[in-house]
């Protein structure tokens, strides 16, 4: 399997869309505002420009793209406004591989220019918005032409399935019943993806130019702990059921593995220090409920069964990558079957997704 060629988030806008089941991503952008705004403060402190270069690497599609483009350039014009100064030209990059789908994200940019006037006014028309497909683990862009870079929730997915997975069978992802090498290939994989991504981002930052990153990630130092993998523990139970009953081969569920990995802060921190490119000014761990409907209001009934929002969210996520190996006959069982033992898990257990949120800046 091609990561490349097949990793997207599921386009369109139809009910399983990534579109309509990314209200916890969105969550996470909202989490990690604090976060940005203090970066863009200290960048406007070092240095004024009179245009700005900013880009969102794995910017996926549907709502949360344009979401994380607004929370930027407004908190660009709030900072602006409270320091007396007029807003420079902005830049805008979305970038993600070229297997995502752009077209929805530019449909709905006329809808976006809307909200940007209702909170910018004149401001707005100084907002450009341009696509820019690739993998964010080589250049992207020219030497020095950024001043901002945002990532949420896109660089825990690795380049390539790591090598070396064979004696994982029966799991998807790492796993407590994984054999150590498969940690080690995976974080292996994680370390050489990282540190390439670093490499690319400190030669297309001008010199204050700045980085905030949020990975889904993990509080402990085990990789193979059920705070990172139990999500996709969980998924391969159904998989390994329908394998039971005949309904999928055992080869392929033996040769199917996800291609991410989910870094503790101190994973992090290592490869920034390394790199050794930036200073990293704040690295923080926060939580969000696997149910993205927990505490909130339900737009309907069937809102109000975790497991079936769970189910939805994941599908979103991992669809494109189980067609690509299994074939699309299987994705309403399979999904049917993981609402279920994810509803099951939810009744009894805490299930949360941790998040590691890295703000940087590139050294002179």
């Amino acid at each position: 399997m091609e990561v490349v060629q097949v990793l997207c988030m599921k386009g369109g806008n139809g009910d399983t869309s990534y579109a309509k089941n990314s209200l916890v991503q969105k969550k996470v952008i909202s989490l990690t505002k604090p976060i940005i705004e203090e970066a863009i403060t200290n960048l406007y402190c070092n240095k004024f420009p009179t245009s700005l270069c900013i880009a969102d690497l794995g910017c996926s599609s549907g709502p949360n793209t344009l979401f994380a483009v607004l929370e930027v350039v407004t908190t660009l014009d709030r900072v602006g406004k409270k320091m007396g100064r007029q807003l420079p030209e902005i830049q805008v990059f979305l970038n993600d591989l070229p297997g995502n789908d752009f077209n929805t994200i530019f449909k709905s940019l006329p809808r976006f220019q809307k909200d940007l006037e209702k909170r910018m006014g004149a401001g707005a028309e100084s907002c450009f918005i341009n696509g820019a497909p690739g993998s964010f683990y080589g250049r992207l862009f020219p030497s020095k032409s950024l001043h901002f870079i945002h990532s949420s929730y896109s660089l825990q997915w690795l380049s390539q399935i790591p090598q070396g997975l064979e004696s994982n069978k029966g799991n998807i992802y790492m796993a407590n019943s994984s054999p150590p090498c498969v940690l080690k290939a995976y974080y292996e994989q994680f370390q050489t993806d990282f540190s390439m991504f670093l490499r690319c981002r400190s030669e297309e930052l001008l010199e204050g130019g700045s980085m905030v990153l949020t990975f889904l990630g993990r509080r402990s130092e085990d990789p193979s702990t059920k705070e990172c993998c139990y999500i996709w523990e969980l998924l391969a139970v159904a998989l390994n059921d329908m394998v039971a009953e005949g309904l999928i081969e055992e080869e392929k569920m033996d040769s199917f593995n996800i291609p991410q990995y989910t870094p503790s802060p101190a994973e992090v921190k290592c490869e920034v220090e390394k790199e050794g490119s930036f200073t990293i000014s704040r690295l923080e761990v926060s939580e969000v409920n696997w149910n993205a409907y927990h505490g909130e209001f339900c737009p309907s009934d069937a809102h109000k069964d975790g497991g079936y929002n769970v189910a939805k969210l994941m599908r979103a996520v991992a669809e494109p990558l189980l067609v690509s190996h299994f074939g699309d006959g299987m994705i309403e069982e399979v999904f049917s079957r993981y609402q279920k033992i994810v509803a099951d898990r939810m009744s009894r257990e805490k299930t949360e997704f941790i998040n590691v949120t890295v703000s940087m800046t590139k050294r002179g």
